[in-house]
């Protein structure tokens, strides 16, 4: 007997973080518009390491640094591991990449530059941005051919921004080798999309796709979501 899919909100929830005053709108939206109805908990990243594979999708939204990065990382573990529909936006991104150089490419001393400030360079794999996107907007561009493309479709989108720390562009080759694919990146070139192909749905984005218009309609990438968590939900 299928059931109303559950979806965790994975974050330190905060009214001063505007991503999460956005979530409750977007849930009512998916409802109301689109007939996507979630059953949504916010999960406090201390208590994200146990419990989450009951969840039809995970969604680790911004508010980094986290109050506990293995909390977050554990999360972003469960969803991948477990075939579990994921999207991470900002900080959800910066850990998603995070968790996939530890526990897939092997990389053990593997950083995030804004949790641990002496971490050695070469180990860092989220470092400072050279120019901070704090309420920066610009034009993403998509892979022609990829999922984000064929979500959105078109070959280019905005995404607005809050953030002041990205992917080190030196451990990218390491982390593709191991089958994570980046189809999106702004206009020069930086890496702003990354995705793993052969899940069922495991997307993340350093922009806030939830901050995109006013908030009445939904991003297509979180309508995505909303779908495959409805569609792991009838698999159960």
């Amino acid at each position: 007997m299928n059931h109303t899919p559950r979806i965790a909100l994975v974050a330190d929830r905060s009214d001063a973080v505007r991503s999460h005053t956005r979530v409750p709108g977007l849930l009512e939206a998916l409802r109301v518009r689109e007939g996507l109805d979630l059953d949504a908990y916010w999960i406090p990243t201390e208590d994200a390491d146990q419990g989450l594979d009951g969840f039809d999708a995970i969604w680790v939204l911004p508010g980094s640094p986290y109050r506990s990065e293995d909390g977050a990382l554990a999360a972003i573990r469960t969803a991948r591991e477990n075939g579990i529909p994921f999207l991470g936006t900002c900080g959800g991104f910066q850990h998603a990449l995070l968790e996939f150089a530890r526990n897939v490419c092997g990389l053990d001393r593997a950083g995030h530059a804004e949790n641990a400030p002496a971490t050695a360079d070469e180990d860092a794999v989220i470092v400072p941005l050279a120019c901070s996107l704090v309420g920066h907007e610009g034009t993403v561009r998509v892979a022609p051919g990829s999922r984000v493309a064929r979500l959105l479709g078109a070959d280019r989108m905005q995404g607005r921004y809050h953030c002041n720390y990205g992917v080190n562009p030196h451990h990218l080759d390491v982390l593709r080798e191991h089958g994570l694919t980046f189809p999106g990146s702004d206009e020069s070139g930086e890496v702003r999309i990354a995705e793993l192909p052969g899940h069922p749905f495991f997307l993340a984005t350093l922009f806030q796709p939830e901050l995109d218009g006013d908030g009445t309609r939904v991003h297509p990438l979180i309508t995505a979501l909303a779908t495959a968590a409805t569609d792991h939900a009838d698999t159960r």
